[in-house]
C-alpha cells in the first residue's frame, strides 16, 4: 500500500527536522501507522486515484470480450515453450 503524504516533517537521528510539500512512500518500506485517537478519519483520508472510464473498456462487436486469437488464446500451456 503505497502511501503519499503533503505538507510533512522529517526527522532523523542527530539531523535537524527537513520540511517536504510532497512525499511518496513505497508500500514494503511501512510496517505500521500510528494515528492519534482523537484523529477524525472521516474528514481526512481522501480518495485521488483516478476513476477508470467504463466506456473505454468495451469489447469490440463479433469479437466476444475478450477479443481475437492471440497467444496462448484457449488455455494451454502456460509460457509458450517448446516443452511437449
Amino acid at each position: 500500500m503505497n502511501t503519499y503524504l503533503r505538507n510533512v516533517k522529517t526527522t532523523l537521528k542527530g539531523k535537524n527536522p527537513v520540511h517536504h510539500d510532497f512525499l511518496s512512500i513505497r508500500g514494503n518500506n511501512i510496517r505500521y501507522y500510528i494515528l492519534p485517537d482523537s484523529l477524525n478519519l472521516d474528514t481526512l483520508l481522501i480518495d485521488d486515484t483516478p476513476k477508470h472510464a467504463q466506456s473505454r473498456i468495451q469489447p469490440k462487436p463479433g469479437r466476444g470480450a475478450r477479443g481475437g486469437r492471440g497467444r496462448g488464446g484457449r488455455g494451454g500451456r502456460r509460457g509458450g515453450g517448446r516443452g511437449r
